[in-house]
């Protein structure tokens, strides 16, 4: 399908996204249309025990779309890497499941969010984890780095998609996994610009 349509709204849509993490950095309650918080997770079923070292207030950060752990938990002293990690919730419960042989790594491109994934991995004492700036489009990560990559409502938000996606792959060692848990729209595209609203899917 041709999306070259979208690339003059390419701009807006980054600038409203943007605008909305900024303010789900500081609390996401209310600004989708979706359970979050701990609601959410326990809505999507999380595992219990994965979220005991988190605080709650930690918890209530959270506003991912599903449960990318219903395909699986990464194994002890794995390498998994969290495109779109947001308040880094499911980069905190990855942390816990790998264990200190094993490393995390959160991508987010808000950099109010990926502050508050910072915090939120201080707070819950999380050693084996990091956080940095950076879009799903282009990884900054060396090909073969990573034995699980996650990711919860990101890609629909991407523009770009056949490129994150082959970004995606370039960086999972040969065997590894890519566990997703997105939104997906039922009909038609939208072609004419008027009808767009930039941002929208982000709700």
């Amino acid at each position: 399908m041709d999306t070259s349509h979208f690339d003059n709204l390419r701009p807006g849509i980054e600038e409203q996204l943007r605008e909305r993490f900024r303010q789900a950095a500081e609390s996401p309650r209310g600004l989708f249309s979706y359970p979050t918080g701990q609601e959410g997770l326990r809505g999507l079923g999380y595992c219990a025990q994965d979220l005991v070292a988190l605080p709650d207030f930690v918890q209530e950060c959270y506003c991912g779309v599903g449960n990318p752990f219903a395909a699986g938990a990464p194994e002890p002293g794995s390498r998994v890497l969290d495109v779109g990690c947001g308040a880094g919730i499911d980069a905190l419960v990855a942390a816990g499941r790998v264990g200190p042989t094993g490393r995390v790594a959160g991508l987010e491109f808000s950099f109010e969010m990926c502050a508050r994934a910072q915090a939120n991995a201080a707070a819950a004492g999380a050693a084996n984890v990091s956080f940095q700036q950076g879009g799903a489009e282009r990884l900054p990560f060396a090909d073969g780095s990573f034995d699980l990559l996650l990711s919860n409502g990101v890609y629909n938000l991407v523009p770009r998609k056949r490129q994150a996606l082959a970004e995606a792959l370039r960086v999972l060692k040969p065997g590894g996994r890519l566990q997703v848990a997105d939104q997906i729209l039922e009909g038609d595209i939208p072609l004419a610009a008027h009808q767009v609203e930039p941002g929208a899917w982000a709700r």
